[in-house]
């Protein structure tokens, strides 16, 4: 049984698309995120970031594997925020440490398999300060979109506005 034989003699087509599929393959593994270079693009990645984590706290469960809080944008951009005034800076700080601490949480009782962990992470201290970050980036995104125009800091095939 020959090569011929397993692939139906079409050995030529499958010489192309395997080595396509690989490449696929490692592209997907090996992506990596790009680091944010504009004050928009920073601020719009601590929005998305703020945004799904009310939605995990909305919908947090103390049943089965929750998810952890997003904190790798705030991670990657935490000392590029300047442009942001004082008050959201330090709601963003506030902000993303307790995600953290709730991460470290969420990861504890992973390790242990222990429902008891979860008891004790109290997830609605999360909305009014994600709420509050969420307002201010957003309040800064509309500001600073409007004197750049709609094209500035956009990032891919993203839609212009950044509404939630």
């Amino acid at each position: 049984m020959g090569f011929d034989d397993l692939f139906g003699g079409e050995q030529s087509q499958w010489m192309i698309i395997i080595p396509i599929i690989i490449l696929i393959v490692f592209s997907f593994l090996f992506r990596r995120r790009k680091a944010e270079r504009t004050e928009a693009e920073i601020a719009g990645s601590l929005f998305f970031d703020v945004n799904a984590n009310l939605r995990l706290v909305e919908s947090f469960s103390f049943q089965g594997r929750p998810n952890k809080f997003k904190t790798a944008s705030w991670q990657r951009n935490s000392g590029k925020v300047e442009f942001l005034d004082t008050s959201l800076r330090s709601t963003l700080a506030d902000t993303f440490s307790l995600a953290e601490s709730f991460n470290q949480e969420i990861e504890a009782a992973k390790r242990y398999k222990s429902t008891t962990y979860l008891s004790a992470i109290d997830v609605d201290k999360l909305k009014e300060p994600l709420t509050k970050s969420r307002q201010g980036l957003e309040e800064w995104l509309k500001a600073n979109m409007q004197q750049t125009g709609p094209d500035a800091g956009r990032r891919g095939c993203m839609p212009g506005g950044f509404g939630g």
